[in-house]
């Protein structure tokens, strides 16, 4: 696939000058990007307003030394912090429950979300019902939001998710494994720290999972029935970065420049999700990650190829036009998951033809499926997955 120059808009994020909060178009979030911003971020904080603030985050982000660092921050900004640690992967009601209970005696004005897209979801599942009252599932859809929320800052520390970008976040109910999206313009955050230094220590499995992710949000938000003017413009944005940078990184993890690529497309993708939505991949994938608990972004992955040539096949023909062709796309994705060590069959993945229905029952049910560019009905997802066994 022929690589293109990238957008000038973008290029200007690179090098942007200190803390001065930069734009992207079509992303209603302002952006600070660079290395080192993390150590900056009592600063940062105390220019948003934020007088005591709750930080957000994972027993991985502590370990690997990134909370110390934004405590100091923060203390040397003369900012009380109240640590809520205890956030898991693909975050349930118990741990925004958990956030509340130990942010409530602390009363914060503002909140930090520090790590990947779990991390970042719990803080604003966590602000919905500080700010509102209430559980998890009252928020469930779009604009439920009771009155003003916090302002909330969000630190990635993956290049992936892209929930920096986006108002909603997914909270998964424990009991029926469903995936709660909750949205509401008022949980986007206020800014997004992009700091490339942070996602130097994602273990290689990690920033090729996270990474599958980012570029599977550029593709599906390209095609979805929602699509729109801004979101496929910002697709493409983001698929031209995160293209070539994927392979890059996974070859030499240490490429300074990769990463921060993959950090910057990562949001541009999650502001394409935030203008568009996404499709049939994120509905199989949370049916293989509930089923058989493989990890998102390799699930996500592993199911793209299939769901381009499945949805490329319908009497409407290829809605991943702006992109390439489908068939080059999905050969193309194959190869970035040949890159980053990624399995591309069900097996490889722990599940087999066994699991399918019970998968498919579940993938169904989940929102993104609605926006898939193709109608899909429970049989034909079920069919999607036997095209990967």
């Amino acid at each position: 696939m022929a690589r293109r120059r990238m957008p000038q808009q973008v290029a200007r994020m690179i090098s942007p000058d200190g803390n001065v909060p930069q734009t992207i178009r079509g992303s209603a979030v302002n952006v600070i990007f660079g290395s080192g911003h993390l150590d900056r971020i009592g600063e940062i904080t105390q220019s948003q307003g934020g007088t005591r603030v709750l930080l957000v985050t994972d027993p991985g982000i502590r370990e690997a030394g990134h909370v110390q660092r934004a405590v100091r921050s923060l203390y040397r900004a003369g900012l009380p912090v109240r640590l809520f640690d205890e956030v898991g992967e693909n975050p349930t009601t118990i741990h925004v429950g958990k956030g509340v209970i130990a942010a409530k005696p602390f009363a914060p004005d503002l909140i930090i979300g520090l790590g990947g897209g779990s991390s970042m979801d719990c803080a604003k599942g966590i602000n919905f019902i500080l700010s509102g009252g209430g559980k998890v599932a009252d928020y469930w859809g779009t604009g439920k939001a009771k009155g003003p929320m916090l302002p909330l800052i969000a630190v990635p520390t993956t290049a992936g998710t892209g929930s920096d970008a986006q108002s909603y976040a997914l909270i998964t109910d424990p009991d029926t494994h469903q995936k709660m999206a909750c949205g509401d313009k008022r949980a986007l955050p206020r800014l997004a720290v992009l700091d490339p230094e942070l996602t130097a220590t994602q273990p290689p499995k990690v920033a090729a999972a996270t990474g599958i992710d980012a570029v599977a949000h550029a593709v599906e938000s390209s095609g979805t029935t929602k699509r729109n003017e801004v979101s496929r413009a910002l697709s493409l944005d983001a698929w031209r970065i995160l293209e070539p940078a994927f392979a890059r990184v996974t070859r030499d993890p240490a490429d300074t420049a990769a990463r921060e690529q993959m950090l910057l497309g990562a949001h541009i993708a999650g502001a394409a999700i935030e203008n568009s939505m996404l499709g049939a991949a994120h509905a199989l994938a949370n049916g293989l990650t509930a089923v058989c608990s493989v990890v998102h972004g390799v699930a996500v992955g592993m199911m793209l190829p299939h769901v381009i040539r499945f949805n490329a096949a319908g009497d409407a023909g290829n809605p991943y036009a702006d992109l390439a062709d489908a068939e080059a796309l999905a050969t193309r994705v194959e190869a970035l998951l040949d890159a980053g060590s990624l399995p591309r069959r069900l097996p490889d993945a722990g599940a087999a033809e066994s699991h399918v229905d019970e998968m498919a029952k579940i993938a169904v049910k989940q929102w993104t499926a609605t926006f898939n560019p193709r109608p899909v009905d429970e049989a034909q997802l079920a069919a999607i997955y036997r095209m990967a066994l």
